[in-house]
């Protein structure tokens, strides 16, 4: 077995490779809003396009397709680990066939009965123009549902084997296939043609070149049906929680256009282009190591170390942690952030007016968000979907009341604050939960850590925020040059406090988050044998 200090060497390499990839598909995302704001704006058409992704988003949620990894890879790898790997890809198969078979006929009937569906998410919508439209390009976005599934299967079978840079590309060319579609075909086709777009970029980036990466891993698979076989019995009994549970990301995705679609025009354009904004931070910081770590800590619960597994995961909390102060820039850089990335074409002075107020609200959820990646593997690791599944669940049901109210009360922006302090009770619950069931001893460091860098930001927030509305409050922050100048400002200001809270409140993760970039930035020579 790999010594300690080998697996964490692992488990970095990894998370470089996932963390480029999640950055690098965060970035690319965030330029195909910026081309859908510039085509569509902050108006009904785009409320359409957004509202299309929720039928097909449920059925995804119906058949766990995003949780294919972490409930597949322990059953996968214990046969790697008992040198039975032909018994493994005989599961794989049944797995593939059964499953797959299923999720055909679900996007048949999906296809079939679209119109009544699209009305059921989204009551709030009046235009019949915009509940057809939602329509139309619901029925083109059904099929990719199948290149997601069978993608993530053969994702799986690579990150068991360690193989991460193939799977990686999957939403690299997901995310350039929508840009390419509505490039390409949105005079023709308005937005329906980033809905096109979507269908080719999952089946080139999330079907065909996985094929490809799994075959590059001796991959074997057959049409093979085996209702009787006890793993794909275990693989149900686990995927079921996922199934009927409340996810947070699921919540969140549903949540916004359910409730959006009650709200003026734009509201839900404005909503997911603020939670997409918010979203590469979670990216950046949580879901690339959460996605990296977890065929490891599968490996440390099966060999029954559970306290370096524990180790393995406070750290990561820790480090996620600095996702915090990075959020309160992103508060106070409301406006300009918006009016740099979105405020051309048909996104005007309005949409980024409400766009921006949304941004504050949704932020102060990022860092829960980014926690929730690692804190649900632990349990994935362990095989345990029923808890996760369950008190997730409770704490979306919880969370209604919060939406409804700040739907009523505050509007848009009430809807991000629901999103936001929805994730942070999902994410407290399930830590509690698991360091009672796992003895975590290390939770105390970790929930202390996070008290002084919430403490940290929010002192960084209200200092940067005055200095922002008095010594720089003669820029024009309207126009493009005035908004940039200003963020190079306050973005100087922030990493100058950041470093020194490194420094003089001894925030060591802040320190050898720094030593990090800057070994790596100046790399030095390792001294030859016999010169240490």
């Amino acid at each position: 077995m790999p010594s300690s200090k080998s697996l964490y060497q692992k488990v970095g390499i990894a998370s470089l490779i996932m963390m480029a990839s999640v950055f690098l598909s965060r970035v690319i995302g965030l330029f195909r809003e910026m081309v859908i704001a510039y085509a569509g704006g902050a108006q009904a058409s785009v409320d359409a396009y957004q509202i299309a992704f929720v039928l097909p988003e449920v059925l995804n949620h119906i058949v766990a397709s995003g949780f294919l990894s972490v409930v597949f890879i322990p059953i996968f790898a214990r046969y790697l680990a008992e040198d039975r790997e032909a018994e493994g890809w005989k599961v794989f198969s049944i797995i593939l066939t059964g499953f797959g078979s299923l999720l055909l006929l679900l996007i048949i009937i999906g296809e079939w009965f679209a119109p009544e569906l699209v009305r059921i998410v989204a009551p709030g919508i009046k235009d019949p123009a915009v509940t057809a439209d939602a329509i139309h390009m619901t029925r083109i976005i059904l099929p990719a549902q199948f290149f997601f599934f069978t993608g993530g299967m053969l994702s799986a079978v690579q990150f068991a084997k360690e193989k991460f840079a193939i799977p990686a590309l999957a939403p690299l060319i997901y995310n350039l296939g929508i840009i390419t579609g509505g490039v390409l075909l949105y005079k023709e086709l308005g937005m329906a043609g980033f809905s096109w777009g979507v269908l080719a970029g999952s089946f080139i980036g999330n079907f065909a070149i996985q094929v490809w990466g799994a075959r590059r891993v001796n991959m074997k698979f057959s049409l093979l049906f085996d209702l009787n076989h006890p793993d794909l019995k275990t693989y149900i009994l686990l995927t079921l929680p996922l199934m009927l549970g409340l996810t947070m990301t699921f919540s969140t995705e549903f949540f916004l256009k359910f409730f959006g679609s009650f709200l003026p025009e734009g509201s839900i354009a404005a909503l997911n282009y603020s939670l997409r904004v918010m979203l590469i931070l979670v990216g950046f910081f949580g879901q690339a190591v959460g996605v990296a770590s977890f065929p490891f800590m599968a490996r440390l619960a099966a060999e029954n170390k559970l306290a370096e597994m524990n180790r393995l995961l406070n750290d990561t909390l820790r480090y996620l942690a600095l996702v915090i102060p990075f959020s309160a820039l992103f508060m106070v850089l409301r406006h300009e952030v918006i009016l740099i990335l979105f405020q051309r074409g048909r996104f005007d002075a309005n949409a980024t007016a409400l766009t921006s107020d949304v941004l504050i609200f949704i932020m102060a959820g990022a860092f829960a968000f980014a926690a929730q990646t690692v804190v649900v593997r632990g349990f994935f690791a362990i095989q345990n979907t029923l808890f996760p599944a369950i008190y997730g669940t409770i704490a979306v049901i919880l969370s209604l009341p919060l939406y409804y109210f700040g739907m009523q009360k505050m509007g848009a922006q009430g809807v991000a604050l629901a999103v936001s302090l929805a994730s942070v009770i999902q994410v407290l619950m399930l830590y509690s939960i698991w360091n009672k069931k796992s003895r975590n001893t290390g939770y105390p460091a970790v929930r202390n850590f996070y008290v002084r860098i919430i403490f940290l930001s929010a002192v960084m927030g209200f200092c940067l925020e005055w200095i922002r509305r008095t010594a720089l409050s003669n820029i024009n922050v309207m126009t493009l040059p005035g908004s940039f100048l200003v963020c190079v400002i306050i973005g100087t200001l922030f990493f100058a406090m950041f470093i020194a809270a490194g420094h003089i409140l001894g925030i060591s993760e802040i320190s050898d988050l720094l030593n990090r970039i800057r070994n790596k930035l100046f790399k030095r020579k390792a001294p030859a044998d016999g010169q240490k």
